[in-house]
């Protein structure tokens, strides 16, 4: 996934990577900036230290009996007098119309055997220039110079010159820098680290607000629950709204639909009363064959409106052993007469499905009924999760199905002839109520030498 996909389709990606970049700018401007600083404060201070030194040879500086320059009284600082320490000065005699250009007439003992190489500029009286000169043992300078007249000899003109090695200047500023940045590289990090903890503590409800809808979904709890945040409990509380609502539709239209079912079934009735009176002729049988099929219809969709309903909505959770026990109870009673022996295998703990109770009462009790019909002696029941979803089989040792039959009596639908009676819809309707919790409804052999259904839903957590 390029970049600019995780910045469109991830918050957290789109906090972080505004909070780095800002991190990131703000560190380098900020280093920058400083390094800028202590650059410009330390040449100031280098340049000043010069200058000082510079007017104390001018205020030293004389001309003797000969007129040869000389110092009345020797500079202040050790190192002009330390061969080669990295502080001098020199003083040249400018050409004039009385003498010639002497460069070094008269030095610092720092330069010892070394003249320093000035370029000849015209220099004022009194103003300062500042030159980046050669100096002793490869090194380079940074010098300032002034150009005086002597008030004894005015037609003549020197040169005096202050130097000092530039390392002096520039180490101090890379250390600085140096430390500088390792300063602002831990700040950086420490910052990234503060951003990234709180993207993550930001975000943490939105990962609960998450795990809730997962646990609506799988059916643990009808509503989100939980303490969140101000920013997020509105949206928590319209949710949980909306499921309320969809629970209220839901029970309107199961209560449609009986109410439906009952001002429906009593003209049925009616008719059918009607012609079961007449003991023969073929209008009464015609009636009563109507009417029968117009029963099966209005149980069929009234029954597939409700599970449709019921299939949407989230929340729902079914545990699956109370309600196959309850089947197999049923069975037994509607099937005594046949002493069938129904057996339930061992069940995981917790072994639920995601949707009604009552579908899965439809759906089971259907299969059951239509396996007790056509067993021999023995049903089994079992469930289990496979595949991350729940499946229940239901065995008889009966005739079977042929294998191109089954495909056949599943698509059938609730209009066929060959519907099995009982307590439900069919294979067809079976199959129907499945697909609409995106399951399925499988027929195959049976380990009892009859048939086997093959019941897969979607199971709850």
């Amino acid at each position: 996934m390029s970049l600019s996909s995780r910045l469109r389709d991830s918050l957290r990606v789109r906090l972080l990577a505004g909070t780095l970049i800002w991190i990131f700018a703000s560190i380098t401007v900020a280093g920058w900036g400083l390094g800028a600083l202590i650059r410009e404060h330390v040449e100031r201070q280098f340049l000043a230290e010069l200058r000082t030194h510079l007017d104390q040879l001018t205020a030293n500086l004389v001309l003797g009996k000969v007129g040869a320059p000389e110092l009345s009284a020797p500079l202040s600082d050790p190192r002009l007098s330390r061969p080669y320490s990295g502080l001098y000065w020199q003083v040249d005699r400018i050409a004039s119309s009385t003498a010639p250009a002497a460069p070094g007439v008269l030095r610092s003992r720092s330069l010892w055997d070394y003249v320093l190489d000035v370029p000849h500029d015209a220099l004022p009286g009194g103003q300062l220039h500042q030159h980046r000169l050669p100096g002793p043992r490869g090194t380079w300078l940074q010098s300032i110079e002034r150009a005086i007249h002597p008030a004894d000899r005015p037609d003549e003109a020197l040169r005096l010159i202050v130097a000092a090695d530039e390392r002096a200047m520039v180490e101090p500023v890379q250390r600085f820098r140096g430390a500088l940045w390792l300063a602002l590289g831990l700040l950086a990090i420490g910052l990234t680290a503060a951003a990234v903890m709180q993207v993550v503590v930001g975000l943490a409800p939105l990962a609960r607000l998450q795990r809730e809808l997962s646990a609506v979904r799988e059916g643990k709890t009808r509503l989100m629950s939980g303490s969140f945040p101000a920013e997020v409990k509105p949206l928590v509380d319209e949710f949980n709204s909306v499921l309320e609502q969809n629970a209220e539709i839901v029970e309107r239209s199961r209560t449609a639909a009986g109410n439906l079912a009952h001002a429906l079934k009593t003209p049925l009735t009616v008719l059918a009363n009607a012609a079961r009176a007449e003991h023969d002729g073929e209008l009464a049988e015609l009636v009563r064959a109507q009417v029968e099929i117009a029963r099966q219809q209005v149980d069929y969709h009234l029954k597939r409106a409700r599970s449709a309903a019921a299939a949407r909505l989230p929340g729902a959770r079914t545990a699956i052993p109370p309600v196959v026990d309850g089947l197999v109870r049923a069975m037994r009673r509607i099937h005594a007469d046949r002493h069938l022996e129904l057996a339930v295998a061992p069940m995981q703990d917790g072994l639920a499905f995601r949707g009604e109770a009552q579908d899965l009462q439809e759906m089971l009790g259907n299969l059951l009924d239509n396996a007790c019909k056509w067993a021999l002696r023995r049903v089994e029941v079992g469930a289990k999760y496979e595949g991350g979803r729940l499946a229940i089989t239901i065995d008889d040792d009966g005739k079977g199905i042929a294998r191109e039959r089954r495909q056949e009596i599943l698509g059938r639908g609730a209009r066929a002839d060959e519907q099995v009676e009982g307590s439900g819809l069919g294979l067809a309707i079976v199959d129907e109520l499945a697909r609409l919790y995106a399951g399925e409804v499988r027929l195959d052999d049976s380990p009892l030498g009859g048939a086997r259904a093959i019941l897969l839903l979607p199971a709850a957590a």
